[in-house]
């Protein structure tokens, strides 16, 4: 496909107009300011259009779709132990199945490309990220409550087969992460052994982290120090992961993530609606942390538009550290698009750059809402709106176009969500 005529995001997060960028198999293969020579078959004429990098959902979990609205106005513990894990109970791969493609719709429609998720049911999951088409960082959800090894797991055994079957399986698109789910649903002889078990399978990790004050406290309680402290100790840091939330720091905290390069998926939409807080972001910005973006489940969120995270992202921190010059445009837009790739180990992804993989979206910017442009970085987050991406393509394949899933039968999808959620809401 060749891309003619369009504005593109650049490297350094600037526009620039009047483009013409080649793709060629998962490639782009030519980006420049005239015709190229070579024939890239169709023509997509983008006067009006602009084309950036996909979006990357750094903290997710799919087929929580389910749930979209069943645990309103809790706080965290009343929301997991009175919603959420009693319908999870009743949960099967029945259910997961189209509840996972329908995640995998949503992200698709609001431009996003991969998604880094921590879930159960993973071999179900792991069929419909390839069958439609998505790149994924997956990871099986771990807790243990009990004095159990972690070779004695459901968990591990699920982890051993999802590596052997599945890791960068798609040509490289489904990635294999291991996942703690966090300190106060796990022990640490099971985190010192899935820190092993990553180190020796040569995985990222996927972990909950200082979510909530609650969980931060309590943590320092049982083990004289922080969560972050106590996973560095036992090693879960060695290998690159990916710590969710990160909402209740202390300042030691900021120096173990730079150390160990700890990827922050920052979850703005999920904090506020559950009162957990507000992570202090500008600092780890300061430092040098990698931080990225995630919108948690549907049901903490309740949708899976990264763009609205994106805007809220450049917006609250402004408010919780009473300075309205953190946390510019080019940042939020590089936590949403290349730092999420990095987390994924995606090194070869996250710029509309000649020899990159072909994870693109256009966005139609030919809106009233995006009119005028003083600056256009800054309209790309403040003004526009999910529902402007009328392309996403990964790997050079388009997996939405114009309201049609190529991979996807989104009425049936959506059927079979709603149903199955009916049938578990009718067992409790």
């Amino acid at each position: 496909m060749l891309f003619k005529n369009i504005s593109i995001l650049a490297d350094d997060f600037t526009v620039r107009h009047g483009q013409y960028v080649g793709v060629r198999g998962d490639q782009i293969a030519y980006v420049g300011q005239a015709a190229p020579a070579e024939d890239f078959g169709e023509i997509y004429e983008g006067r009006g259009k602009l084309l950036m990098p996909g979006l990357v959902n750094a903290h997710s979990h799919a087929p929580m779709t389910l749930l979209r609205g069943y645990g309103e106005n809790l706080s965290l513990q009343r929301w997991l132990n009175e919603r959420i894990f009693p319908f999870e109970d009743k949960l099967s791969d029945a259910a997961v199945a189209p509840a996972t493609r329908l995640a995998i719709a949503e992200m698709l429609r609001f431009g996003t490309v991969s998604f880094t998720d921590m879930y159960f049911f993973s071999q179900t999951m792991a069929d419909a990220i390839l069958e439609t088409g998505i790149k994924c960082n997956l990871s099986r959800g771990l807790t243990v409550f009990d004095d159990s090894d972690y070779e004695q797991t459901a968990a591990y055994h699920d982890n051993c087969d999802l590596l052997a079957r599945y890791q960068d399986a798609g040509e490289g698109r489904l990635k294999i992460d291991l996942c703690i789910h966090g300190e106060y649903t796990t022990t640490p002889k099971v985190v010192e052994a899935v820190a092993k078990h990553a180190a020796q399978a040569g995985t990222h990790v996927h972990v909950h982290l200082s979510e909530t004050q609650s969980e931060h406290e309590e943590c320092k309680a049982r083990h004289g120090m922080t969560p972050a402290a106590y996973f560095e100790k036992l090693g879960l840091f060695d290998q690159p992961t990916t710590a969710a939330h990160c909402v209740w720091l202390d300042d030691s905290d900021f120096t173990i993530l730079k150390r160990h390069g700890v990827t922050v998926a920052s979850c703005p939409v999920s904090n506020m609606k559950l009162a957990s807080g507000f992570a202090r972001v500008p600092e780890m910005l300061r430092q040098g942390i990698n931080v990225a973006l995630g919108t948690d489940s549907v049901a903490s969120n309740n949708n899976l538009n990264m763009f609205k995270e994106m805007f809220l992202f450049a917006n609250v921190y402004k408010g919780a550290s009473h300075d309205p010059t953190v946390v510019t445009p080019a940042e939020a837009l590089a936590a949403a698009t290349v730092n999420g790739m990095r987390s994924q180990g995606r090194m070869d992804s996250g710029f509309v750059r000649q020899g990159m993989k072909a994870d693109l979206i256009v966005l139609d910017v030919n809106q009233p809402w995006m009119v005028p442009v003083n600056d256009w970085t800054t309209n790309l987050v403040y003004s526009v709106q999910g529902s402007d991406v009328c392309l996403t393509m990964v790997d050079g394949r388009v997996l939405y176009r114009d309201g049609e899933y190529p991979t996807i039968d989104i009425e049936k999808v959506m059927y079979e969500t709603q149903r199955a959620t009916d049938d578990i809401r009718a067992q409790l």
